[in-house]
């Protein structure tokens, strides 16, 4: 069989949740002996991308991959000419997007890998209201396109699935759960320049609305006062999404730009991960922190609910009081032993990914 692979999320940003995703797809991919993988991207000219993948002819800047022009020309321009000249026999996407435009070629499958689809139903962050009513657009027309057009539609939770269905009532015998891979660390733990506190809970992915953590951070604050055992508050992705006075609040920690050995240590060291995202389509750093034993406690309402343990600490995203009473419940309560949390994220580590990739795999052959 042989199989294209949109390669622009690994090219682009491969450390990014959908780039991580776009790089085990292809090693599932390699892993199978019956199976011809052809990678399809775009890069600058002189990029080391351009040596293994199908590429333009002309250049794309890395930081432009996600830019409404470029993925119209690669996709409509490029794309549907160069499947034909590989002879690809299934082309699979991963960017919530990206399935060609134009004519199918008879015999030829899609596949989209469909994340979520926050970008139609939420608010996200982009910058003015301009920006916003122009992505919601393109993104409607865009996924919209690559539901209609897909053979399979892979969703990473039943959450996600059904969304799928709900948006797009058409599509509903297409869709496929298959979760994420979590692959767990494979570097050691790294200490930051600066140290941790000794105490501290930990919140990872601050960026989008939908991640809640200005109202985790009101909850925090008066669990602060009314508990005095509240650890401190560590955010992975900085503290934008903060007020001013807000970021300077005693106890708050904001980090970003760190390594993967860093984010190890900072998971590990970690009291608890707190999920209080009101629209998760998977919920990456619940299982990561599971993988390193550290106990989680996640909003309930989306994806979370399935990729957490059930005896973890849930909470209403939207009620403050009692947020805060959990976290004064779990400010004092003993750490959970990790090895069953552990043993549940291994249900989502490669084993489990690739038996459910190949069962996907063969409904295509």
């Amino acid at each position: 069989m042989r199989v294209g692979l949109d390669y622009r999320p690994a090219t682009g940003f491969p450390s990014s949740g959908i780039g991580r995703q776009n790089i085990a797809l292809e090693q599932a991919f390699r892993a199978l002996g019956d199976v011809q993988l052809q990678l399809f991207s775009v890069g600058p000219y002189g990029h080391p991308i351009r040596r293994i993948a199908h590429c333009p002819t002309w250049a794309t800047p890395l930081d432009g991959i996600h830019r409404l022009p470029e993925r119209l020309r690669f996709e409509a321009q490029f794309l549907p000419g160069a499947l034909r000249e590989a002879e690809v026999q299934v082309y699979v996407a991963n960017m919530n997007m990206g399935l060609p435009i134009g004519r199918k070629p008879a015999g030829l499958r899609y596949v989209l890998q469909l994340h979520d689809l926050f970008q139609l139903t939420m608010s996200n962050n982009h910058g003015s209201r301009l920006k916003a009513r122009i992505y919601g657009l393109t993104d409607r027309l865009s996924i919209g396109h690559s539901v209609r057009v897909a053979d399979r539609i892979w969703a990473p939770s039943q959450f996600t699935a059904d969304e799928t269905a709900r948006l797009f009532p058409a599509a509903r015998s297409k869709i496929r759960v298959m979760p994420h891979v979590v692959e767990g660390f494979s570097v050691a733990p790294v200490e930051l320049d600066s140290p941790l506190p000794e105490r501290y809970w930990l919140c990872v992915g601050t960026r989008e609305p939908r991640k809640n953590i200005p109202f985790f951070f009101d909850a925090w604050q008066i669990a602060r006062r009314q508990f005095p055992g509240t650890p401190d508050l560590v955010l992975i992705g900085g503290s934008d999404c903060l007020g001013n006075a807000q970021r300077e609040t005693p106890g708050l920690h904001a980090i970003s730009g760190i390594s993967d050995g860093q984010l190890h240590h900072v998971y590990q060291r970690a009291e608890r991960l707190w999920q209080p995202s009101y629209g998760e389509g998977f919920g990456l750093p619940v299982v990561e922190a599971l993988s390193v034993g550290t106990p989680v406690a996640v909003a309930t309402g989306s994806s979370l609910d399935e990729v957490t343990p059930p005896d973890s600490p849930r909470f209403s995203p939207t009620d403050l009081a009692a947020l805060v009473r959990l976290m004064g419940v779990l400010s004092t309560a003993e750490r959970e032993h990790p090895v069953p949390l552990k043993a549940w994220a291994d249900g989502y580590g490669v084993a489990a990914f690739r038996q459910r990739f190949n069962e996907m795999l063969q409904e295509l052959r």
